[in-house]
């Protein structure tokens, strides 16, 4: 880009949003410029804070017309690297974080309407003021955005119960390529009129638009929650308890399987105490609510007894205060914190049918043993809803980077076997720039077809988010 174009780019943005919500000093917004695990690195021609969905309309109108690409990023705490520019610095950020509002909570509905820069943390707090649930759980909710959540499809904790964010949502507000703003904050949940266009923004990382608000469903606020961490034999084992968790108690919000491996680094490196008394060579932590208050704890307190006379569980604990429930769930969300200190790992978020995933883990875990001898299976995640996060930890004094550099011939071993077991590749973190290439070699040829006729209607100047996805 000439010096003459830039010059007045830069103006007309500063003109939009104001001088000093255009940063152009990348040690101003360092941050941005890269993304948590540090795989991308990216420089951008600047960073822009709107304040307003007008403000990023007449942003990507002027980008639009001069071929400007677009980065949407909201708490950067994507994993897939779609919320970091490319290196040519001839891009520009585009932040959420001004769009603020929690504009309504409307309790006949059971809907709030949240701004993109509403962190989840936030959101969650909105609707537990009015007493109501927004039940999207993540570890980074205390940073992420409602925007990011939704053009990732976000998953979590809880979508056992309550399902992915596109489960969660009931309109988008989103600006096109060209400026135009799609008005689509219904609250309704049945209008069959024509084509589901709010669900074209849900899980596309910007690439046909900018989600500036979304309408989401709300639930009652929970009277009662019981919470236990247990130990068991093997991933079999964990299948059959929650089978037996839910006929005895219903609403199972979380199910979380925990190898061996994860939590044992987890508490070696401080981040959490151990749980039980004795060690397992597989964990779960479950949690059930209920809208009626007392008599859950006794009532998992049952199937816990029948599971552990059964033979199918070892051990277990229930959580006799707030604080317990706290540490148990530190446990699971530091697991990832726990990597980074044990050093180098290749990451695999895949997700099999329910009844398939411990032939997931028998499978891929003496394949990738015998690819990478001494290295470490970290297995871990959502059991209830199919999503195991299969990571794989450098051997212990190993060099990281060298490590590292054998992530593809590791993909290739653990998602040919997903892709045998009709699975995923991709089953909450999304596509971004780390997954392209298994989009490509993956995705049905018809759906990648129509999913590129759709990004060139919309966005037929490849202003929005280039270089991610497709």
């Amino acid at each position: 880009m000439d010096a003459t174009k830039r010059d007045a780019v830069l103006a007309a943005l500063q003109e939009i949003v104001g001088p000093s919500h255009v940063l152009t000093d990348p040690t101003l917004f360092a941050g941005a410029l890269i993304e948590p695990r540090g795989l991308y690195h990216g420089r951008a021609l600047a960073l822009v804070r709107p304040g307003a969905t007008k403000e990023v309309a007449a942003v990507a109108a002027l980008c639009n017309e001069a071929r400007i690409g677009v980065t949407p990023q909201g708490g950067n705490t994507g994993l897939v690297g779609g919320q970091t520019p490319d290196a040519s610095a001839e891009e520009i950020i585009l932040s959420t974080q001004r769009l603020r509002r929690v504009r309504e909570v409307d309790l006949d509905g059971d809907v709030m309407i949240c701004e993109a820069g509403v962190t989840l943390a936030e959101a969650q707090a909105a609707a537990l003021a009015a007493d109501r649930l927004f039940p999207l759980s993540l570890a980074s909710e205390g940073s992420c955005t409602i925007g990011g959540n939704v053009s990732t499809n976000a998953g979590g904790v809880t979508v056992i119960a309550y399902g992915n964010t596109r489960d969660l949502v009931t309109g988008i507000e989103a600006v096109l390529a060209d400026g135009r703003i799609v008005n689509g904050l219904s609250k309704l949940r049945k209008d069959n009129t024509g084509y589901d266009v709010k669900g074209l923004f849900i899980g596309a990382e910007g690439t046909l638009g900018i989600v500036t608000a979304a309408s989401l469903r709300l639930f009652p606020n929970p009277r009662a929650r019981a919470t236990a961490f247990v130990g068991l034999k093997s991933p079999e084992d964990a299948l059959k308890l929650l089978r037996m968790v839910r006929e005895r108690l219903g609403h199972v919000t979380s199910f979380e399987l925990i190898g061996r491996n994860a939590l044992d680094i987890t508490v070696k490196n401080g981040l959490a105490r151990k749980p039980l008394a004795s060690a397992h060579a597989w964990y779960v932590l479950l949690e059930a609510s209920s809208q009626t208050p007392g008599g859950l704890d006794d009532a998992l307190a049952g199937a816990l007894e029948a599971a552990l006379e059964g033979g199918v569980i070892d051990d277990a604990s229930i959580a006799s205060s707030l604080e317990q429930r706290a540490e148990f769930w530190r446990l699971r969300e530091s697991i990832p914190e726990a990597q980074v200190k044990e050093g180098a790992s290749i990451k695999h978020d895949v997700s099999v049918e329910v009844g398939l995933v411990p032939a997931l883990i028998s499978e891929a875990t003496p394949a990738v043993e015998a690819f990478a001898p001494g290295a470490r299976v970290v297995a871990f995640g959502h059991l209830g809803d199919g999503n195991i996060h299969f990571n794989v930890s450098q051997p212990v004094g190993a060099d990281g980077p060298a490590f590292l550099d054998r992530w593809d011939a590791m993909n290739e071993i653990v998602h040919g076997i997903v892709a045998r077991l009709g699975g995923s590749y991709s089953a909450e973190h999304g596509v971004g720039q780390l997954k392209r290439g298994l989009l490509a070699r993956w995705k049905d040829p018809a759906s990648l077809a129509v999913m590129r006729q759709i990004k060139a209607a919309l966005d037929p100047n490849g202003v929005m988010n280039p270089g991610k996805v497709l």
